[in-house]
């Protein structure tokens, strides 16, 4: 019978070594990662190489079987196996499970190494993208103990087990195949199928490899509404006894993408209306416990969504099976993300048949996603080859699913990869990197009355936001007032747009990517709905509760802008009941209704008041306080920064710094001053060493006003701009900017 051991104890950690004969190292627990602090904490100096882990044991402590495998959950991101000195295995891949047999190499007292690396290459994803690559053994790690009989445990950390489902009116059919290696004379499968409360449906005994159940009047696996889940057990017997067994949850349910009517599951629509994931949280990195991966699944339920996209790569077996349970619908990828490396094809074949064989039985999942704004830089013919071969393996592994892609705004809708999956998404931050929020639905409008037969979704939107305040919400002033703001608008306009099929917040959560410096606090990506620790949900978190979510409730926003300098001030509350009432110190100011959940109060802003949204039995209490001047712990100072947007000279009729770059460009001389702007930043992107471009491969065309990046750059103030060429690398100095302002200062307004 199968053993199966946590091996997760008491190992020796040894940084930036790959000398696995070290025994001085700290005692360490798995999982483990050596970014929990440096990956997150900004200047994108976070340690990347190579570090040493071992442990040792004694065979005699372990249970007897004839064959041993040692398999780790998550390794980022490459990784060599030693056993007693033995290189046994080498790993790319930092976010599936691999498994080695190590049986060979055992003896009575041994010593078990693991070096891995998080080290820059040209083979493994991912290499460049907005987030932290966390270096660890970072998931559990087991010692399973076998039967020479046994399930397969050498084809890409797969279960051994591979159940398909299929739906027929109201029945089902289940397949069940399964791998057996080294079936003796005189041994049976026998397969045992569940229903939710364990209790035996059906049984078969058989010598063949594949069956199939039939299940009358079955119970659907039917998103949250309710996500019923059977289980399927084989078992490799002998006699009486049990040699070996594996088990697994599957879901019976249909599904289609209609590029008209969006998602529909078993026959009835069904939007699909979500979040995107990251695995990582504050102080700990990826090496996160199962109460960690508990508590997200509870807050991304309490927010109403539908949907994950589990981004960007593989996420852990127990995370997919709390979205079998709780009835999320998943877009799973691997991460072939911003960069196309010419040398990395098969690591992204190698990835995604490990996402496959592992994912392969979860009802949740129904995409499989091939790459993420990987024609940021075009698409040339090698990556278009990439990617028909990696839909290809898709249709060939899995005939039950649906491949898409993630495009980045700059992807021309005509782009010819975007042909190769069965359905597509775009990122989008119109609103936040430039363009304005009501870009966003005619867009999605514009794509599907070009592409009609193409079902189109969004797989990005979002922006950020920190304890920064403010009355006047304005585009990339981090406030949390105008990511509410941005959210309100983005919701009106994706939520009532039937035929997309999906849409996806970015992102849940705040996650580390140490390469960002933006809005006060270095290290992170701000968007989520929820902070970094878990501790606080945004204002927008209600926002997206108030239209997903049964669960009744009121939330009166901006609880943490409490001074106030206006006269009057808006209280926006959110709620998902018909009617609220708001109380200022005791006093009914009026009733409101709002169809779109969002309703909005004026209130005179005198002395310290006491804010009161009342829905029925529901309530939620925020205070004002009239003040003076304004506070300046409300307002974003950047750290580090050349310029803030208050140090700017900004004379009344003229253009600065702090002007949008749309409203510059309505002016004649304006557009001139803008265009030679473009030459210098071009000439800045040009300065990389040995001709190649700073900005990473492509390139900005500032002068077309009608090109799509202009679209998007309009939305920009010239501050703003020069603060995101930054991050790829073009940088404008003090005196620089000081003199483009005066330059701006020269050029009136239109009237």
């Amino acid at each position: 019978m199968r053993n199966t051991l946590n091996f997760n104890e008491n190992w020796i950690f040894v940084k930036e070594s790959a000398d696995i004969t070290r025994a001085d190292g700290e005692r360490v627990n798995i999982p483990h990662s050596w970014n929990a602090v440096d990956g997150q904490d900004g200047g994108n100096d976070y340690f990347r190489g190579s570090c040493l882990y071992r442990k040792s044991f004694k065979r005699s402590e372990l249970p007897k079987a004839d064959l041993y495998y040692v398999e780790f959950r998550g390794t980022n991101s490459s990784a060599d196996l030693y056993v007693n000195s033995e290189k046994l295995a080498h790993h790319d891949g930092g976010y599936s499970t691999w498994r080695v047999d190590i049986t060979s190499a055992l003896k009575e007292e041994n010593d078990i190494a693991v070096v891995v690396d998080n080290s820059v290459n040209e083979t493994v994803y991912p290499q460049m993208a907005d987030f932290t690559f966390y270096g660890g053994i970072y998931r559990n790690v087991n010692l399973i103990c076998v039967n020479s009989s046994h399930f397969d445990l050498d084809y890409y950390g797969a279960p051994g087990i591979k159940i398909t489902p299929a739906v027929n009116g109201k029945n089902a059919s289940v397949e069940v195949e399964v791998f057996p290696k080294d079936l003796k004379e005189g041994q049976s499968l026998v397969y045992t199928l569940y229903d939710k409360d364990e209790k035996e449906i059906d049984r078969i005994e058989s010598k063949d490899t594949n069956v199939t159940f039939f299940i009358n009047d079955v119970h659907l696996w039917n998103g949250c509404r309710d996500p019923y889940l059977y289980c399927c057990e084989a078992e490799i017997k002998e006699g009486d006894n049990v040699i070996d067994n594996v088990c697994s949850r599957f879901g019976c349910r249909s599904f289609e993408i209609d590029p008209n009517r969006g998602f529909i599951l078993n026959g009835e629509e069904y939007p699909l209306r979500g979040v995107s994931r990251h695995q990582d949280r504050w102080g700990v990195g990826n090496a996160l416990l199962p109460e960690h991966h508990r508590e997200d699944m509870d807050l991304i339920c309490e927010v109403g969504a539908t949907t994950i996209r589990l981004a960007h790569y593989q996420h852990d077996q127990y995370f997919y099976d709390l979205c079998d349970e709780r009835g999320l619908v998943i877009w799973a990828e691997i991460p072939y993300i911003s960069k196309h490396m010419q040398k990395g094809r098969e690591n992204t074949v190698s990835q995604m048949k490990e996402l496959i064989s592992q994912n392969y039985n979860h009802p949740s999942i129904v995409v499989w996603g091939l790459s993420n704004e990987i024609s940021i830089g075009g698409s040339d013919e090698d990556l278009l080859e990439n990617h028909r071969i990696l839909n290809d393996l898709c249709h060939e592994m899995d005939k039950t699913r649906l491949t898409t892609i993630a495009a980045v705004s700059m992807c021309n809708i005509d782009d010819p990869y975007l042909q190769i999956p069965d359905v597509v998404s775009y990122n989008h931050y119109f609103g936040w990197y430039g363009g304005n929020t009501d870009m966003n639905g005619p867009w999605f409008d514009k794509f599907h009355e070009t592409h009609p037969n193409i079902p189109i979704g969004c797989s990005e939107y979002g922006c950020e936001a920190l304890n920064w305040h403010t009355s006047n919400p304005k585009q990339g002033d981090y406030t949390e007032e105008y990511q509410a703001y941005y959210h309100e608008e983005l919701i009106k306009q994706l939520f009532t747009r039937k035929y997309m099929w999906a849409t996806h917040v970015w992102n849940m959560f705040d996650f580390g990517a140490d390469a960002r410096a933006e809005g006060g606090e270095n290290g992170q990506n701000h968007k989520g709905l929820v902070t970094f620790d878990r501790k606080y949900k945004k204002d927008a978190f209600y926002a997206y509760k108030a239209w997903l979510s049964d669960e009744p409730f009121v939330h009166v926003c901006s609880k943490r802008y409490v001074d106030r300098v206006e006269d009057v001030t808006k209280i926006t509350v959110y709620s998902n009941q018909p009617e609220v009432e708001l109380f200022v110190n005791g006093e009914s100011i009026g009733k409101k209704s709002a169809p779109d959940h969002f309703f909005y109060f004026d209130v005179k802003n005198v002395g310290e008041s006491t804010i009161v949204a009342a829905a029925g039995d529901l309530s939620d209490e925020s205070k004002i306080r009239k003040v003076e001047e304004r506070n300046m712990d409300y307002v974003l100072v950047e750290k580090g920064a050349v310029l803030n947007w208050f140090d700017i000279d900004a004379p009344e009729g003229r253009f600065s710094l702090n002007d949008k770059i749309d409203d510059i460009m309505k002016s004649k001389r304006g557009k001139l001053w803008f265009v030679g702007m473009g030459l210098k930043i071009k000439k800045k992107m040009d300065e990389g060493k040995n001709g190649q471009k700073k900005s990473g491969g492509f390139d900005i065309d500032l002068k077309s006003g009608d090109s799509g990046l202009m679209q998007m750059m309009g939305g920009f103030t010239v501050l703003r701009l020069t603060t995101m060429m930054s991050m790829m690398n073009v940088e404008f100095t003090k005196e620089e900017l000081l003199k483009m302002n005066k330059e701006l200062n020269k050029i009136k307004k239109p009237k």
